[in-house]
This record gives C-alpha cells, sequence and structure tokens, in this order.
C-alpha cells in the first residue's frame, strides 16, 4: 500500500507542476530550471511543444539511469515525465486559457514567485518518493554517484545557470534583455529553497556529542528528565590520558534548551550539538525500561 502510495504521489506531482507550467510560466516569457527551461526556451522560439521535448529529452535520461543509478528511481522518474508531458499537452489544447496568469511584462515576479513555490513542493515531493522532475536532476545525481564527494545542490545550480544566461539571448527582442535571466534565477533560488525546507520536515532534530567523566549521572538525568537514552562510547583523553565516555544523544527540537542545562551543570564535560534532518525510531518504552532498571 505504501509503495502504491508513493507511486501516485509522483503523478500528483507531476500534474501539479503541468498546471504551473501552463498557468505562470509559459505565458510569462521565462525560463524556469533544468532541461524543461530548455524545453520552454525551445517551444518559444519554434513552437515544438514542451511536451514533446521533455519525452525527448527524459525517457532516454530516465532508460540510461535505471542502468547506472537505480532502478526505482527511474521508473517513478519516467512514470513522472510521461503523466508531466501528457498533462502539459492536454492542458495546452484544452480551452482552459481563463486559469492564465499573464503579467503582460508587468510585475513578472509574482507569477515567478508562485511557480517557485509550487514547483519546490513538487521537487520536494519526489524527492522524499526517492524519484525526480528529470533533466538536470538526472544528470546531477549521476555525477554525485560517480562522484560522491560532489555536491548535488552545486551541479544542479551550474546547470540551472547555464539555463539562465541562454534565456538571456532566447527572450531578447533585438536588444540583450537580462529580465529573463533574473526571472530564472529567483525562481531557481525560491523552488530550491521550498524544495529543501519541506524535505527536512517536522522531525528535525537534535544530535548531542557529550565528553564527560560523570556518564552516569548525566544518563540519569537524560532518561528521567527527557526520556530519552544516550549512546555510550569509552574514550581516552590523547592529552591528559584520562578515561572519558562519549554520549550521544538525539532529542527533539523543544528539549534542546533542557538538555543543555543538564549539560552545564557538571565539571570535566563537554558537549556540542549539530541539527538532525530527519529522524526514525521509538523511545516510548525507555522510561519504563530505566524503572526496570532502578527496581
Amino acid at each position: 500500500m505504501k509503495k502504491f502510495l508513493s507511486y501516485i504521489s509522483v503523478v500528483g506531482a507531476a500534474v501539479l507542476l503541468a498546471f504551473v507550467y501552463y498557468i505562470f510560466i509559459v505565458t510569462n516569457s521565462f525560463a524556469p530550471a533544468g532541461l524543461n527551461g530548455i524545453a520552454t526556451m525551445i517551444q518559444y522560439k519554434t513552437g515544438f511543444s514542451i511536451s514533446y521535448m521533455s519525452l525527448l529529452i527524459n525517457i532516454p535520461l530516465s532508460f540510461l539511469s535505471y542502468f547506472l543509478i537505480q532502478k526505482e528511481f527511474a521508473l517513478k522518474t519516467c512514470l513522472f515525465s510521461v503523466v508531466y508531458s501528457v498533462s502539459f499537452l492536454l492542458l495546452q489544447n484544452s480551452s482552459l486559457s481563463f486559469i492564465q496568469y499573464n503579467a503582460l511584462g508587468h510585475d513578472t515576479i509574482y507569477p515567478v514567485i508562485l511557480s517557485g513555490v509550487i514547483s519546490g513542493i513538487v521537487y520536494g515531493v519526489c524527492f522524499r518518493q526517492n524519484a525526480s522532475t528529470g533533466g538536470t536532476d538526472i544528470i546531477s545525481r549521476y555525477i554525485n554517484k560517480v562522484k560522491p564527494e560532489t555536491n548535488f545542490f552545486v551541479v544542479t545550480f551550474i546547470l540551472n545557470g547555464i539555463v539562465a544566461i541562454a534565456s538571456i539571448f532566447v527572450y531578447s527582442d533585438g536588444n540583450l534583455n537580462y529580465k529573463p535571466c533574473a526571472l530564472c534565477i529567483i525562481y531557481c533560488f525560491i523552488s530550491t529553497f521550498v524544495g529543501n525546507l519541506l524535505l527536512k520536515t517536522t522531525k528535525t532534530a537534535y544530535k548531542f556529542t557529550i565528553i564527560t567523566t560523570h556518564k552516569k549521572e548525566i544518563i540519569e538525568e537524560v532518561t528521567e528528565k527527557l526520556h530519552h537514552g544516550c549512546t555510550e562510547i569509552d574514550a581516552v583523553g590523547s592529552y591528559t590520558g584520562t578515561k572519558k565516555s562519549v554520549l550521544i544523544c538525539i532529542i527533539n527540537k523543544h528539549q534542546l534548551n533542557d538538555l543543555q542545562r543538564i549539560v552545564s551543570g557538571y565539571d570535566n564535560t563537554f558537549s556540542y550539538f549539530e541539527t538532525v534532518n530527519e529522524t526514525y525510531g521509538n523511545f516510548k518504552h525507555i522510561k519504563g525500561r530505566a524503572e526496570d532498571r532502578k527496581a
């Protein structure tokens, strides 16, 4: 059932992106991110539909990603591309032009903002379901797989930068027009920001690493007051040779100040924390186990 819902989510995201392109993007003469941005510019110049161009680009890329990246990722990306292309083609040949937002060259920032936010939601949904919108996302993921040290978002930014620069010349009317380039950059920034925000979800937490000589006392306080456990690691200070313990604890966002107060109450204790984007697991029975140990 969960797998079925995952594919349904991808289909819904594809239909939503098709509406975004039809309502906000195509009518306002700017190129969005990625290879779909290239398809948008080609339609603007030649009339060749984004739908066909998207299929010509993404079907071969999805086929290659099936062998070079991951099968599930390739299948879901291919499904997204087909549904998106068919949906946009149906919209393009429909009588729904009255729902389009045509800024007529004025205040174009508004459709850019709206399309960027909604597209960011689409990107976030796709990434959470191990899919993508195709194009540069596939290329970036492949580069990241071959060279893991390469930052996925840096690669995507470079590829989108090329699209933004190209739009200067595509949408020019004899003179260089930098407005489409600026709109493309704003779109990319907003959609990336919203997509990343969605990926973090409400499961964001904090990971505390505590180095101390008061292992037992800190563990008891964390267990009793915060109802969380700790992972213990034996350690030795390299400078003094003193035996210490390293405690690792994942806590909820609202417990940050509580754990800081606990740690600050002990000498010979050092700690730091990091943000964790998503957590899995169940801590409901920790309190019961702690009471069992006391008994």
